[in-house]
């Protein structure tokens, strides 16, 4: 990584677009991951924008070996603001900012439209969820009035000065951070745009430089993929801490105000639940401890529920309504991350039910539990029905009559990590030693077209497999 002096925390907020190189980064108070986990912040750092630093999201010179270019594209979208006129509200847009993000299409789609036109229409929603989704808006493009007068100010909210590092995406900025260019000037941004929040370019083939155009979709832009053997938590899989808190302000915003039964339980509630919630189930399912380094971890959530009387009632109409608020968040939808999501929400839910008693007694000193995937059923482990033929296998080398056969450069390649876990339940297939223990069933079991569960292999591995177990099962 490439580390600067030590800077001056007196100094504001600053981003430097240096000439055809990085991000010279100072005095941000955050710096985060797409989960929401903090990364290594220093005073000022060097962030790459040429998108093939070996180091991302550190720039480690590359720039100057590829010849990167920082310029604009003139083909551009043009910088045009366009206004859509609605029965309650007014949204401003300027296409020409945009990163393609997809919060505003995917999450109210009766408003934001993907490849339609009119793009926008501002009287097919609620006017609290235009207003959520204009301020979701990473890139700044999107405003709206209320009578005729621009609500920017509540567009721009008071935040913390921070960075996003996106998934295989652009740096979402947030907080008012100066962005000058490489002479300190303050970089010039589109008609309307946002100077609170922006995203800027982190493949390096944006049209509009320094801020993302969504090139990153057109170029497959991706970050370093997790080791083969990388088992997802369940707070990964959701999305971490964003997703989770994306769905808990739809529920205490949309879902828990309208309703008779649950509403007066969280009347009192701080302006903060929401976030509190969230960092809860991101601790629970395997986040970083988000709730315990902020709020006080387990004993600090019994306290919200103590002498609240929760009814069966209650509890499960709480279940049901986030549930429908994980729908609307856009969280997985997949069989294996419900299964323990609904599973810790019914388990959960109890233990707060049974803890908002008259006279209950909570015990002292639990920790925050640790939630899993129900019964080792993780995404990956079985074949979909709906999912299209899965590409051929890359090709197994076969060895030659006289060269050994060893499971390492062998054995191991010829499974799959879907057939890994699909057979978790009952070996590592990845494993020496529990191939090894097991090679007489496995062999039995590929000999009869039984494993994979998605079909037969062919032979050539089966003896192959056979040759293995018959010179004696080498490792290495």
């Amino acid at each position: 990584m490439t580390e600067l002096p030590n800077g001056q925390p007196e100094l504001q907020p600053e981003i430097k677009v240096s000439l055809n190189g990085p991000y010279l980064v100072s005095n941000v108070a955050e710096f985060r991951n797409w989960l929401g986990e903090e990364v290594p912040l220093q005073s000022e750092m060097a962030l790459c924008r040429c998108g093939q630093s070996s180091n991302k999201p550190y720039c480690d010179g590359t720039h100057a070996k590829t010849s990167f270019s920082g310029g604009k594209d003139p083909k551009r979208v043009p910088d045009k603001r366009d206004v859509y006129l609605g029965q309650q509200i007014e949204i401003f847009d300027n296409r020409g900012i945009c990163a393609h993000s997809g919060f505003c299409t995917d999450r109210l789609a009766s408003v934001f439209h993907v490849r339609q036109e009119p793009f926008i229409t501002p009287s097919g929603g609620r006017m609290d969820e235009i207003i959520q989704a204009v301020r979701a808006c990473p890139s700044g493009a999107l405003s709206y009035a209320i009578g005729g007068v621009e609500a920017r100010n509540q567009v721009d909210q008071p935040r913390t000065a921070s960075i996003e590092v996106s998934k295989d995406g652009p740096y979402r900025v947030t907080g008012s951070v100066r962005l000058v260019d490489e002479l300190g000037n303050d970089v010039p941004g589109a008609e309307g745009s946002s100077r609170e929040h922006f995203s800027l370019c982190r493949c390096g083939h944006s049209q509009n430089k320094p801020f993302c155009s969504g090139m990153h979709w057109s170029v497959k832009f991706t970050d370093p993929a997790p080791a083969p053997d990388h088992e997802p938590t369940l707070f990964e899989w959701a999305g971490g801490f964003p997703a989770l808190l994306r769905m808990t302000r739809i529920f205490y915003s949309k879902y828990v105000p309208q309703d008779p039964l649950v509403g007066p339980l969280f009347a009192n509630m701080s302006p903060d639940h929401p976030e509190r919630v969230a960092a809860w189930l991101s601790e629970v399912f395997g986040g970083s401890k988000f709730y315990s380094e902020i709020y006080g971890g387990y004993s600090r959530m019994i306290s919200q529920h103590v002498g609240k009387c929760i009814t069966e009632e209650q509890r499960a109409r709480w279940v049901k309504m986030l549930c429908q608020s994980a729908d609307d968040a856009k969280l997985p939808n997949d069989p294996e991350f419900r299964a323990a999501f609904v599973a810790y929400l019914e388990w959960g839910s109890r233990i707060g039910k049974e803890n908002s008693q008259q006279h209950a007694m909570p015990p002292p000193n639990m920790p925050v539990p640790r939630w899993w995937w129900v019964c080792n059923a993780k995404p990956g482990s079985r074949v979909s029905a709906l999912a299209p033929p899965e590409e051929v296998q890359q090709s197994i080398a076969i060895p030659g009559p006289d060269e050994p056969v060893t499971f390492a450069q062998h054995i191991k390649p010829l499974f799959r990590k879907m057939d890994r876990e699909s057979m978790s339940f009952v070996f590592d297939l990845w494993s020496y030693s529990d191939v090894r223990t097991h090679a007489p069933e496995i062999l039995n079991r590929l000999g009869n077209g039984t494993m994979p569960c998605d079909g037969e292999w062919p032979k050539e591995r089966v003896d192959l497999f056979r040759r293995w177990i018959d010179s004696g099962m080498a490792d290495s």
